[in-house]
């Protein structure tokens, strides 16, 4: 049997990529999921989950695509990524929150412009 391993280095430079694209609303839970992938505590065929559910929100590859049908095209993913958030929330700790609010505050700093599409609640 094969073993394959996970290139996280890869994943995260899409993740850095793809954030400045979608905004911090968006970003967070991406972060809290990366964080839990990342967790030695987080058993192996959870952080396949992660990885394959993050690969698929932030590659440029579609089930749907949402260029031609603009609102479905994206219901598949952040369908995808809420199941990932709900099936995962077991392993996220406070620390994790800690971290993925201290990269979106780097990330997203005062003063700094958001995503087209991103809802700002004042």
């Amino acid at each position: 049997m094969a073993i394959f391993n996970l290139d996280y280095n890869a994943l995260w430079e899409s993740i850095c990529n793809w954030s400045r694209k979608a905004g911090r609303a968006a970003t967070r839970p991406v972060l809290l999921m990366w964080y839990v992938m990342r967790s030695k505590d987080t058993p192996r065929k959870d952080k396949w989950a992660i990885f394959a559910s993050l690969a698929y929100l932030i590659l440029p590859i579609d089930i749907i695509d949402a260029k031609r049908l603009p609102i479905i095209g994206w219901l598949d993913e952040v369908t995808s990524l809420a199941v990932l958030v709900q099936k995962m929330s077991k392993h996220i700790t406070p620390e994790m929150e800690k971290q993925a609010d201290d990269q979106l505050d780097k990330w997203f700093a005062a003063g700094t412009e958001y995503a087209e599409y991103e809802m700002i609640e004042g």
